[in-house]
């Protein structure tokens, strides 16, 4: 069986949340869960530590990875080491409260606030604010939020529910502390190819116009054709769109620039 055919017979159905405190620890883990079978696009990561992020310094400036900033393609390839290049969705972003973070996988569509609207509605939400509105109790929220900042690392696995009990023994083995299982896993802004508007998650509209709506499908399903990777596609898209449009003052992207 095909790594393809794998990923589609997998039905992930919660989402299993740690932190590592190593980055050792944190590779081990997500190489483990690779192998037995969880794949790479259910995984997530967060760290400011990696040590691979002292090669950004002089490739990214802050006006990059500004809220709302992250960027992906080629470039990250480059930078990033073997860890987070097994992952999808890789980028750099700027958050409130917490500063520059490395991301990767379907966490950081929510980062963005394409998912969650947490980060790009308010300029006084932070991670745990992001992290509240996946459902989790805002206490635990808080404490990822405090122990990213303090240079540990988050991990979000997407798993099924009758395997959850055993890939949170195999986290936890690996060093995972503060677990936490979500009864759902991470908002996309489309299950695979958007037919319309109408398939875009109830988030990603309401932080767009109308016609925005429409490039962002336009967009989502061209890379998505391109790359068969659900997460580049809507990084790619919502680039497309803050390339093009500006937010009104109820943060939708709806003012469309006069150079665009």
């Amino acid at each position: 069986m095909t790594e393809e055919q794998k990923a589609e017979e997998y039905r992930a159905e919660r989402t299993i949340t740690a932190v590592l405190k190593e980055e050792q620890q944190v590779d081990n883990v997500v190489r483990r869960l690779i192998d037995r079978g969880v794949p790479s696009d259910h995984i997530s990561l967060m760290g400011q530590n990696f040590e691979s992020k002292t090669r950004i310094t002089g490739f990214i400036s802050k006006k990059d990875v500004i809220l709302g900033g992250l960027r992906t393609g080629a470039v990250f390839g480059s930078l990033f080491g073997s860890l987070l290049s097994l992952l999808t969705g890789m980028g750099v972003l700027f958050i409130p409260f917490l500063g520059s973070v490395v991301a990767a996988g379907p966490i950081t569509s929510v980062l963005l606030g394409a998912a969650s609207g947490a980060i790009a509605g308010s300029a006084g939400a932070g991670l745990a604010s992001a992290l509240a509105t996946l459902g989790m109790p805002k206490e635990k929220a808080a404490i990822y939020e405090t122990r990213v900042k303090a240079g540990e690392f988050l991990l979000m696995a997407e798993v099924p529910a009758s395997k959850s009990g055993e890939y949170q023994l195999l986290i936890e083995s690996a060093g995972g502390e503060e677990i936490h299982i979500n009864e759902s896993t991470l908002p996309r802004a489309c299950a695979g190819e958007c037919g319309g508007v109408e398939d875009l998650s109830p988030e990603v509209r309401s932080h767009q116009s109308e016609t925005a709506q429409k490039d962002f499908v336009a967009s989502y399903n061209r890379v998505l054709a391109e790359t068969n990777d659900e997460t580049k596609a809507e990084h790619q898209a919502w680039a497309e769109i803050k390339d093009k449009y500006d937010e009104d003052d109820n943060g939708v992207w709806s003012k469309e620039k006069i150079n665009a």
